[in-house]
């Protein structure tokens, strides 16, 4: 959508950019929005912290054309009577997903920007820490907030699966349930950040993503551990509420640091990979189904090196990230078969008395 009145600078402005566009570090680690069960492996980690540095805003916002740019655009459409013509033209649907006319002065700048380095031959810089999107409706990452849509609809259409497929008595049936609503909220604020990148959004994404991991790690305890010894998962559920707590209140009150978010996620991520990896190792010839899991997990590690990729998106719309995001609609599927495979052995064995492993 294009502002009302908009006039951006001429196109023939030069502009500073010796070396091209640099990778930032919000760049190089915002890409780690939204999962599914667990992070990237090790390789992906330092390949990622490699690229961290001290730097906090991107070669594109940095340019004094795209600064020059906003500030014209701001003093020429958003007071006064120019901004009332703003918010009388402005769609419903943008009012209601908080784009303003400061947003949009953004958002023109960043294209005029852009077809600068083109002309120039450089390669398409970053804004603010991420690739220009070209924006559909009030959509800032339409391929994104797609995608995260499509795994949420994946996970309530297993879920309602598996609750009419294992009885309530199944001895995991609860606690597969509590995990699936927290994945649910994790896609749902996965979309919701997708479609309006701000302040709340951004930090509900990645809260609720680790909420994920932490809850995952638990499910984890709860049939490795936790069957035979309730205490156990009792105190790890404890330990995990008291892990997620302190991280969400460093990242809120301390410094929301990008570079720690990841390495935590990442690392809380590993331990759950390995646990699940060894548990399936441990029961591969008395459950057939094992293979499942396994799968899952080496599938969920081994897809998140496409976010290494990194390219400016596609037609301005399908990037790394989002294509991360699309090959994991189907792990879900896989997942789910898993549970549903593993209550009704839990139920049975617990029928006939047989000692759970």
């Amino acid at each position: 959508m294009r502002a009302v009145g908009f006039t951006p600078l001429s196109s023939g402005r030069a502009f500073v950019n010796p070396d091209g566009p640099r990778r930032t570090a919000m760049a190089s680690v915002v890409s780690l929005r939204g999962t599914s069960v667990t992070l990237p492996a090790v390789v992906t980690v330092l390949l990622l912290l490699m690229s961290v540095t001290t730097v906090q805003c991107s070669q594109g916002d940095k340019e004094p054309v795209y600064r020059d740019c906003v500030k014209q655009c701001i003093r020429a459409n958003c007071t006064g009577a120019r901004l009332n013509g703003f918010l009388s033209a402005q769609p419903q649907y943008m009012a209601l997903t908080g784009w303003t006319c400061r947003d949009d002065c953004r958002y023109q700048c960043m294209w005029t920007t852009v077809g600068l380095y083109q002309a120039e031959g450089y390669r398409v810089p970053q804004f603010h820490g991420k690739w220009p999107f070209a924006r559909f409706l009030c959509f800032e990452e339409p391929a994104s907030a797609l995608a995260s849509l499509l795994n949420g609809l994946a996970c309530l259409l297993m879920l309602l699966r598996y609750r009419s497929t294992v009885p309530r008595q199944s001895p995991m049936y609860h606690t597969i349930n509590a995990f699936s609503l927290v994945s649910l909220n994790a896609w749902f604020w996965s979309t919701v950040f997708h479609t309006r990148d701000t302040y709340l959004t951004e930090k509900m994404d990645y809260f609720c993503a680790t909420a994920v991991i932490l809850y995952s790690i638990y499910l984890c305890c709860v049939r490795t551990l936790g069957l035979k010894r309730p205490g156990v998962s009792s105190m790890v559920g404890v330990l995990l509420i008291l892990v997620f707590t302190s991280h969400v209140s460093y990242l809120t009150f301390v410094s929301f640091d990008y570079g720690y978010n990841m390495a935590a996620n990442a690392t809380i991520g590993m331990v759950n990979l390995l646990w699940w990896l060894c548990w399936c190792w441990q029961n591969r010839r008395t459950l057939p189904y094992w293979w499942k899991c396994g799968l899952v997990v080496v599938l969920l590690h081994g897809l998140a090196l496409l976010e290494l990729l990194d390219f400016p998106p596609l037609l301005w719309v399908l990037d790394a990230h989002a294509v991360w995001h699309l090959s994991t609609i189907p792990v879900h599927f896989l997942f789910y078969s898993f549970l549903i495979d593993d209550s009704l052995y839990l139920l049975n064995t617990e029928k006939l008395g047989v000692k759970v492993e």
